[in-house]
């Protein structure tokens, strides 16, 4: 918070007030300084709820990279069982294209 650094001095009537007619009954707080301690307190309060939204944003954070890497995880291995179903596909119909050209030999020759 910015201090207020004020440019002039209290007026004469206030500086000759007693100390008890400056001071909240109440609390026991300067009226003078009241004001500025409420709006302290505000901002305290308006920080503290900003902090657990922080605090919630590195759990949230935290949580959210679990699952990137979990999901990288996964994704390395579905291409590596792509990979490999691939190629046992490819075997397939090789043998597949083998086998007909067999058959297709074999019918030219009779």
């Amino acid at each position: 918070m910015d201090r207020h650094i004020p440019v002039h001095a209290l007026p004469e009537e206030i500086q000759k007030m007693l100390p008890e007619e400056k001071v909240c009954k109440y609390c026991g707080v300067s009226y003078l300084i009241l004001h500025e301690f409420k709006a302290m307190e505000e901002k305290v309060k308006a920080m503290e709820k900003e902090m657990k939204f922080y605090q919630g944003s590195v759990d949230r954070e935290k949580r959210l990279q679990e699952k990137l890497h979990s999901l990288n995880q996964e994704l390395e291995q579905y291409k590596i069982d792509s990979k490999s179903k691939t190629e046992r596909l490819s075997m397939f119909f090789f043998s597949i294209i083998y086998l007909v050209e067999r058959k297709v030999q074999e019918i030219n020759t009779l």
